[in-house]
């Protein structure tokens, strides 16, 4: 089954969910909860562009527009209104149980905009074009079309996801109860051992018989004869048993494990299967708007339960729609930045940890904060007299019906979208954020727990213990020799190669004294380490034993008695052996905050002394970006490399601290593009002050064009750094010879 027909399949299941809760709604006594049937709607609407269904889109914005007009009171919920909802639900059901390949009735629109009136927003109902080689062959008669395929890879079969999830747990309680099975065939063979020495035992005694009264001793020969035969047949019982249940358990093995697979299969699946139509929908409705974007995908190949998909679907569409809405500018305006053409937006799937991560990034506008707060305003969200920082006016745009479009159209304008996005984030227990793009743009970032599965990861020992890393967070594994280290500040560091061949420097970090325990490996060995990568950095981890890499079902975190910024599941070694998986995002924060320390004197280690330290106090470095990411980057290279360092998010608020001689500063690295002051008005500002005029500045954007180049040299900066050919070793080279 290829990716479009398994959209359409998961879209047959899901137009009905969301048809048979609309009616269910509606059916009801009491009040009818039209925040959900409103949100039904929009969600069958944005399904339906995904899977290109436009007059099941149609029908679906104008149910949504009169749904609307309703919970608003701007009309009752009458016979009349009943009657075109009820027609456009069933039209719906014909269209798609006919595979998409007849023809809309136009009564279920005629009928929804009698209801709205003249003031309803339309959308053309008009079936998608059909390819050249198509366009002679005549529409199939709808009862033909809804017939079951004859194939059986084409056939769906409806199962709950809770009884997907029971499978799940039950085939893994099975897998686990095998150990036990293991247990039973060895006591059965110690109990043929038994019978076996008991049966040499009275071999023994019988030899022994000497100078006793005959017929006593024949007696007792006799009897040690039938003791000895039923031993024996014992022990040839005991073994063919212990061989029997021996294959046995091999062969439960073996359909457990198929179980277990099938099962996972069934509730693993590539995002691609729900997300893999999202890309395509949001280029059509950019051509339909006449706008120019480029859509990418990456990640989509990551298994993630089915249910949890289906769940994020409507909330992901939701999302790169908003990023087309409110990301779009015409051509001049990106021109005049510096940025292509073409809207960029992508969409990014990935598991850090027990957690995953969905981005949809851009390179628009970005977030209008002053609208924001404008909006905010209006509807009471923001107190008079309230300021709220960058941060908090991003919390905003998930209110529902929180909205800055100046008018409704088929994309945006009645403020659901992010609402919609934030709710469903909650129900699975995660979270939805916004965040600035450096140097343009938005990024919404969707972290959500995983359930239970089987994941890579990487076993190792440190301090006595065992425990497991995500295997795609280690990017290498290696020994280092202890002389082959350096010291900064009292931190240890190391130089190892990169993957295209460069030598990196990083930070070293001992596992077992970052959990607080003392290292287990022998003093002068050589250490074994791993080059951990994750989404704030790099650094070399020491552990004390590398054991192997295995998959294993990844369990939630305890409860209780654990750090939950550094763990993030368990898994289980062995029999009943559990063991924690670690996130190496808290483990590199973890390094960043650790202190120096005195390193433990090795020999052979020294100090560069490159210039790019400081040698005698620690100097404070001021960094100046608009981006948490960007910010969070250039500190973690800074304070590993021994500098204090302190962070502002814009020209405005550095130029502030300056002035106000809250801490002394040797050394400002700014970015160019940023709200309230740019860099370039920073450079300017500083040196037309005596006390600032020698203060070494370093100019680090993403404008890399020759007179943005000259501009910020000629205003007074000492360097000009682009961040399109970033290299943490020319940044720290730089600062040292400033400094």
């Amino acid at each position: 089954m290829d990716i479009r027909q398994q959209l359409l399949a998961a879209f047959e299941v899901e137009h009905r969910e969301h048809l048979d809760a609309i009616r269910a709604a509606l059916a009801t006594e009491g009040p009818v909860d039209w925040q959900d049937v409103f949100r039904r709607a929009h969600s069958l609407k944005g399904a339906a562009r995904a899977v290109d269904l436009p007059p099941v889109e149609a029908v679906a914005h104008q149910l949504e527009a009169l749904f609307e007009r309703i919970s608003s009171g701007g009309r009752p919920l009458d016979r009349a209104a009943r009657a075109a909802t009820h027609l456009a639900l069933d039209r719906i059901e014909a269209y798609v149980a006919a595979g998409g390949q007849a023809v809309m009735p136009e009564d279920a629109i005629a009928a929804l905009n009698a209801c709205l009136d003249s003031e309803a927003v339309a959308i053309p109902v008009s079936p998608p074009a059909a390819p050249a080689a198509e366009a002679a062959t005549p529409a199939l008669p709808a009862a033909a079309a809804a017939e079951p395929s004859a194939e059986p890879s084409q056939a769906v079969l409806r199962v709950p996801a809770a009884a997907v999830e029971a499978l799940t747990r039950a085939s893994h309680g099975l897998w686990a109860a095998l150990p036990g099975q293991g247990a039973v065939a060895g006591r059965i063979a110690r109990l043929s051992a038994h019978a076996g020495e008991l049966r040499r035992r009275a071999e023994a005694a019988r030899r022994a018989m000497t100078g006793e009264d005959e017929s006593e001793v024949a007696s007792l020969r006799r009897a040690l004869a039938e003791i000895e035969s039923g031993l024996g047949t014992l022990s040839r019982e005991a073994a063919d048993l212990a061989q029997g249940h021996k294959a046995a358990v091999l062969s439960v093995e073996t359909a457990a494990r198929r179980l277990r697979e099938e099962a996972e299969r069934l509730a693993l699946v590539p995002a691609e299967t729900v997300f893999g139509g999202l890309a395509r929908a949001v280029r059509d409705r950019a051509r339909a708007d006449g706008r120019d974007v480029e859509v990418s995908t990456r990640g989509l190949d990551l298994p993630v339960e089915r249910s949890m998909l289906q769940a994020l679907k409507d909330p992901v569409l939701h999302a790169l729609r908003n990023a087309l809405s409110h990301g779009a500018e015409d051509a001049e305006a990106r021109r005049r930045q510096g940025k292509p053409a073409a809207l960029s937006i992508q969409l990014t799937v990935e598991a850090q940890g027990g957690r995953l991560v969905l981005g949809i990034h851009d390179d628009g506008r970005g977030p209008d904060l002053a609208a924001i707060e404008a909006t905010g305003r209006e509807r009471g969200l923001v107190a008079p007299g309230d300021s709220l920082d960058a941060e908090e006016l991003l919390a905003l745009p998930f209110e529902p019906g929180f909205s800055t479009a100046g008018a409704v159209d088929a994309l945006s304008g009645r403020g659901m979208g992010l609402s919609v996005v934030a709710e469903v984030a909650r129900s699975l227990h995660g979270q939805a954020r916004l965040a600035r793009r450096a140097p343009h743009g938005t990024s919404l970032i969707l972290t959500l727990p995983l359930s239970a599965a089987r994941r890579p990861v990487l076993i190792v020992e440190a301090g006595g213990t065992r425990y497991a890393l995500p295997s795609g967070a280690a990017e290498a594994l290696s020994r280092l020799d202890p002389a082959s280290l350096d010291t900064v500040s009292g931190r240890p560091v190391a130089q190892v190669q990169g993957e295209g061949g460069e030598r990196l420097t990083l930070p070293l970090g001992d596992l077992s004294e970052l959990l607080g325990a003392r290292p287990g490996r022998p003093e002068g060995t050589t250490i074994p380490v791993i080059r951990l990568r994750g989404t704030r950095g790099r650094c070399l981890l020491a552990v004390d034993r590398l054991d192997e890499v295995r998959t294993l079902l990844v369990l939630p975190a305890p409860p209780i008695g654990n750090d939950v910024s550094l763990v993030t599941g368990t898994v289980i070694l062995g029999t009943d052996i559990p063991a924690l998986v670690l996130d190496p995002d808290g483990l590199i924060d973890r390094l960043g905050r650790a202190g120096p320390r005195a390193a433990r004197p090795q020999p052979g280690a020294h100090d560069p002394g490159n210039g790019t330290m400081p040698e005698k106090r620690r100097s404070t470095i001021l960094v100046v970006d608009d981006s948490i990411t960007t910010r969070t980057l250039e500190k973690s290279i800074l304070e590993a490399a021994g500098y204090r360092v302190i962070v502002c998010v814009d020209g405005q608020e550095a130029l502030d601290r300056l002035r106000a001689r809250i801490e002394p500063v040797d050394l400002v690295v700014a970015d160019v593009e940023m709200p309230r002051l740019t860099g370039f008005g920073l450079v300017e500002a500083l040196r037309a002050e005596e006390d600032f005029a020698r203060l070494p500045i370093v100019l680090m954007t993403s404008r890399g064009d020759e007179e943005d180049v000259a501009r910020g040299l000629q205003l007074g900066a000492d360097a000009y750094l682009t961040k399109q050919k970033f290299d943490q070793r020319e940044l720290l080279d730089t600062i040292g010879q400033l400094l």
